[in-house]
């Protein structure tokens, strides 16, 4: 069996290990008897998204807390992020959160934040990995035979996550009298996301807030933004805002309808952050699949850039490491290190809006602050996972298509780490040689590791 966690926590097909009752509640047993160990403070907060297999791994997870003595706090449904604030603000040992986050429905996952509110790291997660594989000893960890932890409700944590958000604003008075669609991917922002823009006097209108269990992320919110454009267009609105399944990203439409990802927005918010001398040692953390567009554009302005590989947890490593407050990835991950310890879409969507009223123009103008190359992206179902370094004909079909790119271009192929897929990416000056250099390679895939 293959490690436990990938590149965002542990994700798979809901009911198939580990993310049966008896993996979850394993994983549930492992994560408190880490986290709980001579803490006071012994209790883990669980939130999800609304997949209708949440509750079933919530009621898991929270028979394996419970097992070893250690308390359970329940938020419900709640974006990822609010879950991170919740016990970065001193509310228990460690969080989790029951998502997977973009994927259909059919899929679900477990995030893990530890007691300061940050995503694990690898060590972290490896020797929560040993503990949930010692199955010659199922009862480690349990504190006594007659011990057990209890089961809370947190019925304000709702509020208590949008008091925070409010709390980053300095002044609310600019949001007043705009006009903004939201799309909440019939996910977990569909109630905290209108309320809090609602709150800050926007005309809300918002799309994406009637989930079923079965349509978080259907042709809808972050991956799907063609209704949205639509409504912007039709409506005359400011701006769009479209959130993921747990509500860590971000993507935003402007006035025009053009989406606006995440390595605009960043670019956005660096050239407003240095203009207004609060750019963090003038330095932008992004990961290797960001646009080269941006890495152009942060160059003509000066400013520093570090990349790291794909997941925002490398982002934030980085980000703490040197120094810098401002990260993320095109996907939509923003972390604003300033004010959170994780990615946050409806933060995002704060700051964007800030960074709008600060120079006073238009998300469209604004946003020309960054030319984006043409990128394709193609995912190949493979059967296996070896180093793509190891694969002789892989690689000569990148060097093959570096070398007609050369400085005008680039490749980058990698596996994802949720899903049996290998990622090509190739960035070029045109649209259509681009596509069909980065067909070429892919073609390579599937022969090889199809």
């Amino acid at each position: 069996m293959g490690r436990l966690f990938g590149t965002d926590g542990i994700r798979g097909v809901a009911n198939e290990y580990p993310l049966t009752v008896d993996g979850s509640f394993r994983i549930g047993r492992a994560v408190a008897s880490y986290f709980s160990a001579g803490n006071r403070r012994a209790g883990i907060i669980i939130g999800k998204d609304t997949r209708q297999s949440g509750p079933m791994i919530e009621k898991s997870l929270t028979d394996g807390i419970c097992s070893v003595d250690t308390n359970a706090y329940l938020a419900g449904i709640l974006p990822t992020p609010a879950i991170a604030y919740l016990v970065s603000a001193g509310e228990a040992v460690a969080g989790i959160v029951i998502s997977a986050s973009h994927n259909p429905y059919t899929d679900n996952g477990i995030k893990l934040f530890d007691t300061e509110g940050y995503k694990l790291t690898d060590d972290k997660e490896d020797e929560i990995e040993r503990l949930v594989s010692a199955e010659s000893n199922p009862s480690a960890g349990s504190k006594s035979p007659y011990a057990s932890g209890k089961v809370y409700p947190i019925p304000d944590a709702s509020e208590r996550y949008l008091g925070f958000l409010r709390h980053t604003l300095s002044d609310p008075a600019p949001f007043k009298g705009m006009k903004i669609i939201l799309d909440c991917s019939n996910g977990a922002t569909y109630t905290v996301a209108p309320r809090l823009f609602k709150d800050l006097g926007v005309a809300v209108e918002a799309i994406g807030i009637e989930p079923d269990g079965k349509n978080i992320n259907a042709d809808c919110g972050s991956e799907h933004p063609e209704r949205l454009i639509d409504m912007v267009l039709s409506q005359k609105a400011d701006i769009g805002l479209a959130f993921d399944g747990d509500g860590d990203r971000l993507i935003a439409v402007d006035e025009q309808g053009q989406v606006i990802s995440g390595d605009r927005i960043l670019a956005i918010c660096s050239r407003n952050l240095k203009r207004r001398g609060l750019l963090k040692n003038n330095l932008v953390v992004s990961t290797v699949m960001s646009n080269l567009g941006l890495r152009l554009a942060l160059n003509d302005m000066d400013i520093d850039h570090m990349m790291t590989p794909v997941g925002d947890r490398y982002v934030l490593a980085q980000m703490q490491s040197s120094g810098a407050i401002i990260g993320g990835e095109d996907s939509g991950h923003m972390i604003f290190l300033d004010q959170h310890t994780t990615g946050d879409g409806m933060l995002s969507a704060l700051r964007l809006i800030q960074t709008m009223r600060h120079e006073n123009k238009p998300l469209s103008e604004l946003s020309r602050v960054m030319t984006v190359l043409p990128q394709v992206l193609l995912n190949i179902e493979v059967q296996h996972k070896p180093e793509i370094e190891s694969v002789p004909q892989i690689m000569e079909a990148i060097r093959v298509v570096e070398a007609q790119l050369g400085e005008k271009g680039r490749v980058l192929v990698r596996y994802s780490g949720t899903q049996p897929l290998c990622r090509v990416m190739v960035e070029g000056p045109r649209q259509e040689e681009t596509r069909l250099y980065c067909q070429q390679i892919a073609d390579v895939v599937k022969v090889t590791l199809g």
